[in-house]
């Protein structure tokens, strides 16, 4: 007996069925690609997928690679959800929503390295927020590996995919997709050039109870955030430099939270820091102006028209007409928000300037004192332990 050769014709028979079974559930996960991590303009784009959207980022760095847009929007799940993509400002242009679920402002900074890689970029529109403002990884699905580098991406992508395919929760959520449970709440964000699908929010809300009830949660989980920080704003002043020198058009935007969130981040002892962090932005733009940059910075935020509008607590209504619930805002607004960066003469949104930052931040702790008189349900829920 031969031992030995017993022991090769094993070893040579177990590689290859095991070889043979990896090909075979990569071959399966890249087919079905339940997570749509390389589709563009495909019927996969058009079924129906769970409330939450798995590995996000991985469909949109592909899709942007594909689609190549003219604009671009950037920013976290309030830019995600909030702007639309079909608007008349950018009537004509291919406009696509880059922004990520959870995204920090080093997590949007890598979004825009990537699209301007494979993408000429005519116009940037940036979302951001206060508490969001920092380098952390927020959104932990964005593998740094998918931002494009080279000119060599595509195939370094169907390697990332192919590693990615041979995962166990791809493959079992290939097989859920095959036997049709692996859920059919509301479209992909690609299906709809990048924004989110509102079912897919309504759902979410259904689940935590209603409106009503995930007014407090959101408002928690929004001050909970440890911006804005030094080197986030480093990486902001980068990300703006080599867009103007790419001759790119800029709109950074501060995301109109319910007013809700700023009185949350005031009782935090956080409105000194959002104050100085108003102006470092004012300046940083004025100083990009003077050299012949197209930027400019607004602030919708804080206690306004919009962002002030009751909670069904207070109102009695299921629903708001301006807001998901306080941390989303609904697509009239984000049409709005969109309107007036690009010209639109409006009272919602105030232009940040070296000359108007500081009667703007007058204002607004006018306002916050107001809001409190007026809004005494709000503030208390608010101030809630």
């Amino acid at each position: 007996m031969n031992t030995q050769a017993d022991w090769r014709r094993y070893v040579a028979i177990f590689c290859a069925l095991s070889l043979g079974l990896t090909g075979a559930v990569a071959a399966l996960n890249y087919q079905v690609d339940p997570y749509l991590t390389h589709q563009w303009q495909t019927p996969h784009l058009q079924r129906l997928l769970p409330g939450r959207e798995k590995l996000s980022p991985w469909g949109k760095t592909y899709a942007l690679a594909r689609f190549q847009p003219q604009v671009l929007y950037l920013g976290n799940s309030r830019t995600e959800l909030g702007l639309p993509v079909q608007t008349p400002e950018f009537a004509g242009q291919r406009v696509f929503n880059g922004a990520l679920s959870g995204a920090s402002l080093g997590d949007a900074a890598a979004m825009l390295r990537h699209a301007a890689a494979v993408s000429r970029l005519e116009t940037v529109v940036w979302g951001i927020d206060a508490p969001s403002f920092s380098m952390e990884i927020g959104n932990s699905d964005f593998d740094r590996a998918l931002v494009a580098a080279d000119r060599w991406y595509f195939l370094r992508r169907a390697l990332i995919n192919l590693k990615r395919a041979i995962s166990i929760d791809m493959t079992l959520d290939s097989i859920r997709v095959l036997r049709g449970t692996f859920g059919d709440i509301c479209q992909s964000s690609l299906a709809l050039y990048g924004q989110r699908d509102g079912r897919c929010v309504r759902d979410r809300i259904a689940s935590l109870g209603g409106t009503s009830a995930a007014i407090l949660p959101r408002v928690r989980e929004f001050a909970r955030g440890g911006g804005p920080t030094a080197d986030a704003m480093q990486e902001l002043a980068a990300s703006m430099d080599r867009l103007c020198r790419a001759g790119t058009r800029l709109r950074l935007y501060l995301n109109p939270t319910h007013a809700m969130t700023s009185d949350a981040l005031y009782w935090a002892g956080k409105w000194p820091a959002l104050e100085r962090w108003q102006g470092q932005l004012a300046a940083l733009a004025d100083q990009q102006r003077r050299q012949g940059c197209d930027v400019r910075v607004f602030d919708f935020a804080g206690f306004n028209a919009v962002t002030t509008e009751p909670p069904p607590q207070v109102s009695g209504q299921p629903e708001m007409r301006n807001y998901w619930e306080t941390s989303h805002y609904r697509t009239r607004v984000g049409a709005m928000v969109l309107a007036r960066l690009f010209g639109a003469d409006s009272d919602f949104g105030v232009e940040l300037t070296p000359a108007t930052v500081a009667a703007h931040q007058a204002a607004q702790r006018q306002a916050l004192a107001r809001y409190h008189r007026q809004h005494p349900v709000e503030t208390a829920m608010v101030r809630q332990p």
